[in-house]
């Protein structure tokens, strides 16, 4: 297994290190982020992912508020994949899109929980995303390490 960029680099301690890369890029090895972050990242039911949804949004105030970009970025991803796997698990109860053979598996019905669970998601990833101050940060990051 290759090694990630970002495996035992402490991005708070080396903010340069941190790449944004599309999507969830980089999630699981963006520490000290990932490491806070993830406890609190559920997605079974609605409860679970308001709860989910804002406690993320504490660590995403609080990196806000330090001027801390790389944790703005990972609190972002982490939203955006609890609205991907929740979206994934309401249409394929097992989690898994594809067949044995490669093929795309017909969606089953749709487990309304998890689907409102994504909604919960989705609404808190599009105003972080549209955040003016992440919107900021994010460029200033790339002014200045990329």
């Amino acid at each position: 297994m290759q090694d990630h960029p970002f495996d035992g680099i402490n991005l708070r301690e080396n903010p340069a290190a941190y790449r944004i890369g599309r999507g969830e890029y980089g999630v699981w090895h963006a520490e000290p982020y990932k490491s806070e972050i993830q406890p609190h990242w559920q997605f079974k039911d609605e409860a679970a992912a308001r709860a989910a949804v804002e406690a993320i949004r504490e660590r995403y105030e609080a990196y806000r508020s330090a001027g801390d970009f790389p944790g703005m970025d990972v609190a972002r991803k982490f939203l955006q994949m609890g609205f991907t796997r929740a979206r994934r698990y309401a249409k394929y109860p097992d989690g898994r899109k594809y067949g044995e053979g490669g093929e795309v598996k017909p969606s089953e019905a749709e487990d309304p929980e998890k689907a409102a669970a994504a909604q919960i998601y989705k609404a808190a990833w599009d105003a972080v995303r549209e955040d003016e101050a992440y919107q900021q940060a994010k460029k200033a990051w790339r002014e200045a390490y990329t």
